[in-house]
């Protein structure tokens, strides 16, 4: 495919200019008077020079595809054809990546693809969930209403996703800055003391000599450590991504934490019951939509109990009595969900556990968070005050002979 800048007169006599993909010249011309342009000029466009710096830019942020497909429901409901929407969003996106992509969807919908079939062939960019919701939508001709719901799933996802970052990010900070101060002491300000000390004679106090040998072991080997540590963490994310067995140790692990791992399964319940209802309620079929959940579940533990659950309901059980089997979900979600499936409202019922849940996860952050503070006090602060008194025990042994 090449994309070619065209200027042209519409069928109401104005101008239209843009950019369009396609296999040669002669077929965007083609394609041109098939949407009614009549084409003056057709040019293959230059290609565009892209500096790319890593950890920068190029990929689609999760806001950039809520803004997409806020705008796109609104197009659709106020009339225009998809293939101009798109058109559109291509023109006007900043991201360069993301305005491709939208191109590419625009120019299979033309070419008699669905507006899901399209989606289909960016995995990366549009899920699983994605995909489906807009098929049922555009089976349905609910397409804006669907496309309305993505977006409002989309940004209650992100704000979970956030309220666990930022659980993590206070913590990892006072560990970070904890290794780089007593790494500082360590390496350049107790040999200091070291030298100093070698003309006291005598013998030094234990902890005292104890900080002198890890500060010489530290000197002696801080390539080694930091090599050590980076090949751990290596394995460790290569393992974790190549041993589903590994994996599945490690969220068993994780949920058994304390306080972390309640955390985590009310994450888990949350994401679990926001998707599933926001699929159900766009007459996604329940067995698409279990399999769906379990793929995004990001959890071996909370997938496998899924998964045995959608098994159960192909045999012709409900959800709620295989759900409480698996022990992964709490008893009172599981009994919502049998009260939902009882009335008829799952969907609706799925809606309010997740807003319960969002609401429990806010109070499980602040708890870890305050139970998170002292402690991170406590260690650095007992961390370094080791070292210091450690430092000057000598000096106090001196004074003491002296008096």
């Amino acid at each position: 495919m090449e994309a070619f800048k065209y200027a042209g007169k519409t069928s109401s006599g104005g101008i239209k200019k843009g950019v369009i993909e396609a296999a040669s010249r002669e077929e965007a011309v083609a394609i041109l008077r098939q949407q009614g342009v009549r084409p003056t000029s057709v040019k293959s466009k230059p290609k565009d020079i892209e500096i790319k710096i890593p950890g920068l830019g190029g990929g689609v942020k999760e806001q950039e595809i809520v803004i997409f497909t806020r705008q796109f429901a609104t197009m659709i409901d106020a009339g225009l054809p998809l293939v101009q929407c798109l058109d559109i969003l291509s023109s006007q996106t900043e991201n360069k990546i993301f305005a491709k992509v939208i191109a590419a969807v625009k120019q299979d919908v033309e070419g008699g693809s669905t507006y899901a079939d399209a989606l289909r062939k960016h995995p990366n960019i549009f899920s699983d969930l994605y995909v489906n919701m807009v098929e049922a939508g555009e089976v349905g001709g609910i397409l804006d209403t669907i496309l309305n719901r993505l977006a409002g799933y989309i940004e209650k996802a992100m704000k979970l996703k956030k309220k666990v970052k930022g659980a993590m990010v206070y913590p990892a900070t006072v560990v970070s800055v904890a290794i780089i101060v007593v790494a500082i002491i360590m390496i350049y300000v107790i040999p200091v003391f070291q030298k100093m000390f070698s003309g006291f004679g005598g013998t030094l106090p234990a902890p005292t000599r104890l900080v002198i040998a890890m500060s010489e072991f530290l000197k002696a080997n801080i390539l080694y450590i930091i090599m050590g540590l980076v090949a751990f963490v290596v394995a460790f994310s290569q393992t974790y991504r190549r041993n589903e067995k590994f994996k599945k140790g490690v969220h068993i692990v994780l949920l058994r934490f304390p306080v972390i791992g309640a955390l985590i399964r009310k994450v888990a319940v949350a994401k679990f019951t926001r998707t599933l209802g926001t699929l159900i309620s766009s007459g996604v079929p329940i067995l698409d939509g279990m399999e769906i959940v379990a793929r995004t579940a990001n959890n071996k533990v909370v997938e496998e109990a899924i998964m045995k659950t959608r098994t159960s309901i192909q045999e012709g059980k409900t959800i709620s009595e295989p759900l409480a089997e698996t022990n992964v979900f709490p008893p009172m979600v599981v009994q919502m969900i049998g009260v939902g499936e009882q009335t008829g409202a799952l969907d609706s019922m799925l809606g309010k556990i997740a807003d319960f849940y969002d609401d429990e996860v806010d109070n499980a952050v602040a708890a870890l968070t305050s139970m998170l503070e002292p402690l991170m006090m406590v260690f650095l602060g007992g961390t370094v005050g080791f070292l210091v008194v450690s430092m000057y025990l000598p000096v106090f042994r001196m004074a003491d002979m002296i008096h």
